[in-house]
């Protein structure tokens, strides 16, 4: 099935909607030259590169940005707890601004809006400190909520294969943020302001590069702003198996951002070097890309994925526990270990809320529901975290505690992977 014959066929709660039938948007495409399918799969790759980039860039310097504000432990902690915030009450928006102008504008729109936030992040003040964070996060849940639903849409056949494809794309993003910062920060000699305000170049191409796609959702309607649709299906927030995904969604969010916001000060506390402790955290990132990539194609070849729930939950628990026992020493194989299961886990809650969804339409309400809950829940990981090691001094009690998510992770996620539909 085509993607013009797949948006005809069903409408969806993503905002895009035709005015015609399948011939005459093939005939708008074509006209404006921009139907080639390549475009659009760079179009997601280039978004998704973005997805966790600014939030990765931030964790090796964490230290740095909190000393030159003068922050306690629980004050740091916020800079990558904020925009964590901001992924969930940015992702209850998502699909009602993507009904008013049509999901391809807004995610123009959250690109632009994510390199202003980062810009803002690096002005000399505390307030925009924290402000762009606040607009990092409410841009990258607008790319995360809405990216599901258009590869339910665009690539019915090829759903599971195409989220490997974006989960890789984003972890692969976030691999080069965290090993790029510090070389960056020494390179250009402006400090970590210099060092995190490359990444709004990544934010701004992208945008380039999403253009096109908004001037296909425009030919679709015929019209500058898309109709909004309501899509009719049903809720999902009485669904007891949405709520096993989102609970699944949630706590690997939290045992990831806990990682993101707070792994390279581990290391650093034991007594490892700054630099080398960015190294182990972006190899932790690439060993992400191989979970996110091939847990996903393993997903949509079968009827149940609870072994795969149980392998990744198993290996990020065995990892945050090598932290607990031997932080600086096995640093290197619990950075592997929880790269996998990590990026394992991510690639695996966003699949689930595809296979769960019978259509587009549900697709972009789980997605929406997960998303909101899931890393408003994860917002919770990082502070916590911070404000428990500066209350006992040590990183002892906050593992404990991310373990006992891994458990309750494990429960929820093995009742998310039997082959049901929301």
């Amino acid at each position: 099935m085509t993607a013009e014959t797949e948006t005809v066929a069903q409408p969806e709660a993503t905002g895009i909607r035709t005015a015609a039938g399948p011939a005459a948007v093939g005939v708008r495409r074509a006209r404006l030259g921009l139907a080639h399918p390549a475009l659009l799969l760079v179009g997601i790759v280039l978004a998704s590169l973005n997805m966790r980039a600014a939030l990765a860039s931030v964790s090796p310097l964490v230290g740095e940005i909190g000393a030159s504000f003068g922050l306690s432990s629980t004050a740091t902690s916020l800079v990558t707890s904020v925009p964590v915030l901001f992924l969930g009450l940015g992702a209850a928006v998502a699909p009602w601004l993507a009904r008013q102008l049509g999901a391809e504008t807004v995610l123009l729109g959250a690109l632009l809006l994510l390199a202003a936030g980062i810009l803002l992040r690096v002005v000399p003040s505390v307030t925009a400190l924290y402000g762009g964070g606040v607009l990092v996060g409410t841009a990258i849940a607008l790319l995360n909520v809405l990216m599901p639903g258009l590869i339910k849409r665009d690539f019915p056949d090829r759903a599971a294969s195409m989220t490997s494809v974006y989960t890789g794309a984003m972890i692969g993003g976030a691999t080069v943020a965290a090993a790029a910062s510090v070389p960056l920060e020494q390179s250009l000699g402006g400090g970590w302001e210099a060092s995190l305000a490359v990444w709004s170049l990544l934010a701004a191409l992208a945008a380039v590069a999403w253009l096109p796609q908004v001037l296909v959702a425009r030919g679709r309607t015929g019209r500058n702003t898309p109709a909004p649709v309501v899509a009719a299906g049903r809720d999902v927030w009485r669904s007891a198996l949405a709520w096993q995904v989102t609970g699944f969604m949630g706590l690997q969010s939290l045992w990831t951002y806990v990682l993101v916001a707070w792994m390279p000060t581990i290391f650093t506390d034991g007594g490892m070097a700054r630099s080398e402790a960015g190294a182990v955290f972006a190899f932790n990132n690439l060993l992400q890309v191989a979970g996110a990539f091939g847990v996903p194609l393993l997903a949509g070849r079968m009827r149940s994925q609870r072994p795969l729930v149980a392998l990744v939950t198993v290996m990020v628990g065995i990892g945050y526990a090598g932290l607990l026992v031997a932080p600086v020493q096995g640093a290197w194989l619990w950075a592997a270990v929880l790269g996998v299961g990590q990026g394992g886990a991510v690639g695996l809650a966003l699949t689930l809320i595809v296979l769960r969804s019978g259509d587009a339409a549900t697709a972009s309400r789980l997605s929406g529901m997960a998303q909101t809950v899931g890393y408003l829940l994860a917002a919770g990981g990082p502070l916590a975290a911070g404000a428990v090691h500066q209350a006992t001094g040590s990183w002892t009690v906050p593992i404990l505690l991310v373990l006992g998510a891994c458990a309750v992770a494990l429960v929820v996620g093995l009742l998310a992977a039997r082959d049901r539909k929301v």
